[in-house]
């Protein structure tokens, strides 16, 4: 494999910096928890147990405030474990920390499993990515470009069972249209 130069010198580094609610201070800071991940854990802060019924939805607390450099965002994400598991994943994910938000991280999780899930003081919720960010320029136009795909959306390319036929055909719940 060629090694680029991302290969060789590692992931870019940014610094954050963090503020830890009162009383939050048993918790580790969110945490790589291994070399190549993209992400860190975030824990939960509750102080009480919180019982997610199936269907059911939660903020969950970090304990954690942070200032994000300009021209970065938080992304929240589920952890892979606790979704395969049990259904739990991140409601509005990714969940998006702006640059200048200073409120505490909390993080929106929902039950899509047949059992109840509970969320204890200091279990891993989600995982936390900084990314960098782009500022669109929206141009007015009268027209697109062509492309191959034109306006075929969900489902255009296949791969599942209910497909039967051409796009806009069969699985397609756009019928063709955008």
């Amino acid at each position: 494999m060629k090694k680029t130069r991302d290969a060789v010198s590692g992931p870019r580094r940014v610094a954050v910096n963090v503020v830890r609610e009162p009383g939050t201070e048993d918790l580790p800071l969110p945490a790589y928890m291994t070399r190549g991940s993209a992400g860190m854990d975030l824990f939960a802060a509750n102080r009480e147990p919180v019982v997610l019924p199936p269907g059911g939805r939660a903020l969950i607390p970090t304990g954690l405030r942070l200032e994000i450099p300009e021209g970065y965002e938080g992304q929240v994400r589920p952890r892979s474990g606790p979704a395969v598991r049990a259904g739990v994943t991140v409601l509005n994910s990714p969940g998006t920390i702006d640059s200048d938000y200073r409120g505490e991280v909390r993080v929106l999780l929902v039950n899509l499993g047949d059992e109840p899930f509970t969320v204890n003081r200091g279990d891993r919720v989600a995982q936390l990515v900084i990314s960098p960010v782009c500022r669109a320029e929206l141009e007015p136009v009268d027209t697109l470009g062509e492309t191959s795909r034109g306006r075929r959306g969900f489902g255009h390319t296949g791969g599942f069972s209910g497909r039967t036929g051409p796009p806009g055909a069969g699985g397609d719940p756009t019928g063709g249209r955008p």
